[in-house]
């Protein structure tokens, strides 16, 4: 195992290292990159959601009864999901070699490309089977972005921030979740509130895909204007020659010396993702079809729910900075699990204030998990296989259980006529959330956070 790499917090100390200050220009910079360009990221691949349960089901499989239509639609949902852990493993690999900042660029000029080939894309009324192809090819090169684009922006903020403010730092990755379901769903809203129904389903919905191709201007901002985090940096210093210092074969040495951290970790997402996208995609499709509910007001539930998330995120991730991060992890996991049937049960009285409720509730119990996994899952392993440990982690649980999520509660609805095995499966969820927090140690104890000159998670290699 190498040498522990030790850097101290102080102000003069941070400037010895080559670390900014953290209230310094640059870092606000940085801090309104990650959220912007992360925001952006998530937009895109939410806004797939959102379509797969209301629009493509129409558009790219017409032929099908509404029952197959809409689980054909979520099936090439999941497609971004089977690709995100791929995506994860080569932007680890290369991140975790040649830096966080171009794999980001990367990532986010992949995700805006593809998403505004989404928008281009001819309906099956007009290619046949050729439409539905195209469509899990580009989801398929979303869960590639995604998946390499998360570990990059989060270690870009906690790496460059220091161990006091790892937690609070990180959040601005994660609150980009709620600015893009909320942005993803103004969009769509404004979309088809717009227009008739029969014009938003021949062309409207494009306009929301179309609109992704603002993310290129933050691909450019980032590439000029934001540098490789300072920890990264200085990894790549410590040893008079670079290769020394950055491990050759990261992903290799994650899946010999720290599988089960990986696997915990992603246990720690599994409250978070599961009633995340029951109610981002799978209440959609279930209240609509099944509860009559209209279009626009569930849309509208989950944007004012998303706005609980823009407070709690922050907040989850700045008291982790004080009291650690486990804390608050196991008390999102547990009330994940305390939530699941009467969410269900609010849910199925159809009506919208009790539905907001449920979501609300849901959401910020959720939140308390997300907010400091950021920090949590980088601390967990050394700077010179973060990239790699953090992306697997974070991406087996969206492959395990986001992409599966919506589908399976389509899929146990139809089959069982009750949601009382979907809340089976949320309080599942919460469980193994609690006990995968429950087994991992406390990435920020007390001594880190009452002395900065300790820093967790920095030997090389782990």
């Amino acid at each position: 195992m190498a040498t522990p790499l030790t850097q101290p917090e102080g102000q003069s100390g941070r400037l010895a290292a080559g670390l900014p200050a953290p209230r310094s220009r640059g870092f606000r910079r940085l801090l309104a990159a990650g959220l912007i360009g992360s925001s952006i990221e998530w937009y895109d691949f939410f806004l797939y959601g959102t379509a797969a349960a209301l629009v493509f089901p129409h558009v790219f499989f017409p032929h099908s009864s509404a029952l197959t239509g809409t689980l054909l639609a979520l099936s090439t949902f999941w497609a971004g999901f089977v690709a995100r852990p791929i995506g994860g493993v080569l932007a680890g690999h290369l991140g975790d070699r040649y830096g966080r900042k171009p794999v980001v660029v990367g990532c986010l000029a992949l995700m805006g490309a593809a998403t505004f080939l989404i928008g281009c894309l001819p309906s099956a009324g007009a290619v046949g089977a050729l439409a539905p192809t195209l469509l899990v090819v580009l989801r398929f090169v979303q869960g590639l972005a995604t998946g390499g684009q998360w570990g990059g922006i989060v270690l870009l903020l906690t790496e460059s921030a220091g161990p006091k403010r790892r937690g609070f730092a990180g959040t601005f990755g994660q609150t980009s979740v709620p600015v893009a379901v909320i942005i993803s769903n103004l969009v769509f809203m404004a979309a088809s509130g717009l227009m008739s129904d029969h014009s938003f389903l021949a062309w409207g919905w494009r306009i929301p895909f179309l609109f992704s191709a603002v993310i290129f201007s933050v691909v450019l901002y980032i590439q000029a204007r934001v540098e490789d985090t300072p920890e990264f940096r200085e990894l790549r210093r410590t040893a008079g020659r670079p290769e020394r210092a950055v491990v050759r074969a990261p992903l290799a040495q994650v899946i010999r010396s720290r599988w089960g951290t990986v696997l915990l970790g992603c246990g720690l997402l599994s409250a978070t993702n599961s009633l995340f996208y029951v109610s981002i995609s799978g209440l959609l499709s279930y209240a609509t079809d099944s509860l009559g509910v209209k279009r626009d007001p569930l849309l509208a539930i989950v944007l004012l729910s998303s706005v609980a998330m823009l407070v709690t995120i922050p907040w989850s991730g700045h008291i982790s900075d004080r009291v650690g991060r486990r804390p608050l992890i196991l008390i999102g996991g547990l009330g994940v699990a305390v939530w699941a049937f009467p969410y269900f049960w609010l849910v199925g009285t159809a009506s919208l204030p009790l539905i907001f409720v449920a979501v609300v509730v849901g959401f910020v119990f959720q939140c308390l998990t997300y907010g400091p996994i950021a920090s949590f899952l980088g601390e967990l392993f050394a700077p010179g296989i973060r990239y790699s440990g953090a992306s697997m982690a974070y991406q087996l649980s969206a492959v395990v259980v986001s992409g599966g999520t919506p589908f399976l509660m389509t899929a146990l609805i139809a089959g069982t006529g009750s949601t009382m095995p979907v809340a089976a499966y949320i309080l599942l969820m919460g469980l193994i959330t609690f006990a995968s927090a429950w087994f991992l140690p406390e990435t920020n104890p007390a001594e880190v956070r009452s002395d900065p000159q300790m820093i967790p998670g920095t030997q090389l290699y782990g």
